[in-house]
């Protein structure tokens, strides 16, 4: 019998050693002695802070054990247990491609850009023998981890090869959260192909896991080592610039070179910023609907003021990671304010993509030892905020914004920043005070509200006096407002088939944000081995 006994909520506490401790208690917790246990994993670790003077690790972990067949007619007197644990039998997920039906194969199926998850089409469209060809328009991890340095030291803006773009995207200079509210058995699958590529084997059971950004380039490196093993096609610098559709049907890619390729299948995933090739497929009447987003700022506070607020006088506990939090605050008047993409431990950083354009963003590496944490403050945008009911206005309405925070003082890519304290009292900043920024390259002291829109300065004023509450020092005078941040997410859809996965142009298939059927790594991930899927079945 190919099954596992589930066990949810052991807990052990700061003083309890896990390689010592947590598999007697599951035993006690089946009434079993421990040397009947045949098998062991950690399937989720939690960190429950609530009480900060008992902090605690809650674990959910799958065993194998001696006649496990007869375990619940045997523990009939367990029943307390057995309720309390949540124990049952669970049948381990393994995820099977099927390989397609090559006779009906007539052209290779086109991937256009790459991003961490669309590993997982590929992975998949390979193992069924599809032989895709992937298009990215920009550099390798390598080449642009060298033109990052040159624009953070020189200020040398590449628009084609920069935090925000390059391969895998603004990950591979992010905090790489694996974090999903999405329950799909898929994800176990995607998390052991990362471990596989050298990513920490601690997501594999991680409440929040993550891939940091320096260890990630590792698995940028590795995977595509795979790629290339599998006799997959990869294009670099290979721009898409148009595609030719008849009665419907998608029937050739053109691309910057002039060169033009044939396919029945066009899978695309492009990122948010890449706006011209959105404007492309918008005029070759792709249906696009329009979607609300937001803009932010960040948040710079000492690493060692959160971990205080969050775990209190454990927080220099070696077993705990550096603190998280994830906020919201509703107002009556204002729009609500919430933490998004919180980096517990290291650099916010210059994230622009367009000359003469300015945009945030955070990351952070396996180490954990930066002096800061930093999170994005988000504000909710609305249709009736843009300047015209077009459905691109929202491109015109980030350029804007983004251009006026470069412009105001012709910043060379500084960031505008404001503490805390003078933004709340409406006075410019002329200076940092105790806390030091970690922000790449450089930041301009002065006021807020020269740059953002008056909706997101209102809300802003009212939310983080109220999140002071929630989280202690929050609203720390010193603390550092750095901005703009306005890519948050796709603020369009392209409407697809719920079944086949197709826009309305047939053979199209829209993936990730752009789609709206997934966000953040792992959900898109997951979508895109539903794509994949959708395309395997087309040629079984």
């Amino acid at each position: 019998m190919n099954q596992y006994i589930r066990i949810e909520e052991v807990i052990l506490n700061l003083n309890e050693d896990e390689n010592n401790v947590l598999q007697n208690k599951t035993a006690k917790i089946l009434w079993i002695k421990n040397d009947e246990i045949i098998e062991f994993n950690i399937i989720k670790k939690a960190i429950d802070s609530r009480n900060k003077n008992n902090i605690l690790f809650v674990y959910i972990v799958d065993v194998k054990i001696e006649n496990q067949e007869m375990y619940f007619e045997k523990n009939k007197k367990n029943e307390k247990n057995i309720i309390r644990h949540k124990i049952r039998f669970i049948e381990p997920f393994i995820y099977n491609i099927n390989k397609i039906n090559s006779s009906k194969l007539k052209k290779r199926p086109i991937v256009v850009w790459t991003w961490p998850s669309w590993l997982f089409c590929w992975l998949a469209l390979a193992l069924a023998w599809a032989n895709p060809i992937i298009l990215e328009r920009w550099s390798r991890v390598e080449e642009r981890v060298v033109q990052v340095h040159n624009f953070f030291t020189k200020r040398e803006l590449n628009p084609n090869s920069n935090v925000q773009f390059g391969e895998w995207w603004a990950w591979t200079f992010s905090d790489w959260k694996l974090y999903t509210l999405v329950n799909d058995p898929r994800s176990k699958f995607i998390f052991e192909e990362f471990v596989k590529a050298w990513a920490p084997k601690e997501i594999l059971y991680s409440a929040r896991p993550h891939i940091w950004t320096d260890r990630l380039r590792w698995v940028v490196r590795n995977m595509r080592k795979k790629i290339i093993e599998l006799w997959w096609e990869i294009r670099f610098d290979t721009l898409m610039t148009d595609i030719i559709v008849v009665d419907w049907k998608i029937k050739w890619v053109k691309l910057q070179n002039w060169d033009t390729l044939e396919t029945n299948d066009l899978v695309l995933w492009i990122g948010h910023s890449a706006r011209d090739t959105c404007e492309m497929l918008y005029n070759r009447w792709l249906e696009i609907i329009w979607k609300p987003f937001a803009i932010w700022v960040r948040i710079e506070h000492p690493r060692e003021l959160i971990n205080k607020s969050q775990f209190g006088e454990s927080c220099n506990n070696i077993k705990l990671p550096t603190a998280n939090y994830k906020l919201v605050s509703h107002h009556e008047k204002n729009r609500s304010v919430y933490s998004f993409c919180m980096c517990p431990w290291w650099l916010v950083v210059n994230a622009s993509s367009e000359k003469w354009k300015l945009t945030v963003n955070g990351m952070s590496e396996y180490a954990q030892n930066s002096i800061n944490s930093n999170s994005a403050l988000l504000v909710n945008v609305m249709t009736s905020d843009f300047w015209s009911d077009h459905p691109l206005a929202w491109i015109e309405f980030q350029r804007f914004w983004e251009e006026k925070a470069f412009i105001e003082w012709w910043s060379n890519y500084d960031a505008p920043a404001q503490l805390v304290w003078d933004f709340l009292a409406w006075v410019p900043s002329k200076k940092l005070w105790s806390i030091e920024t970690t922000f790449k390259p450089n930041l301009k002291m002065t006021s807020i509200d020269k740059c953002l829109p008056e909706f997101v300065t209102s809300a802003l004023r009212e939310a983080i006096p109220l999140l002071d509450r929630k989280i202690k020092w929050f609203a720390h005078k010193d603390a550092i407002l750095i901005w703009i941040e306005a890519r948050t997410s796709a603020v369009v859809r392209f409407v697809r088939d719920k079944d086949t996965c197709e826009s309305n142009i047939i053979w199209v298939y829209p993936s990730w944000e752009w789609a709206w059927y997934a966000w953040w790594i792992t959900s898109s991930a997951i979508d895109w081995l539903i794509v994949s899927e959708s395309l395997i079945k087309k040629y079984s």
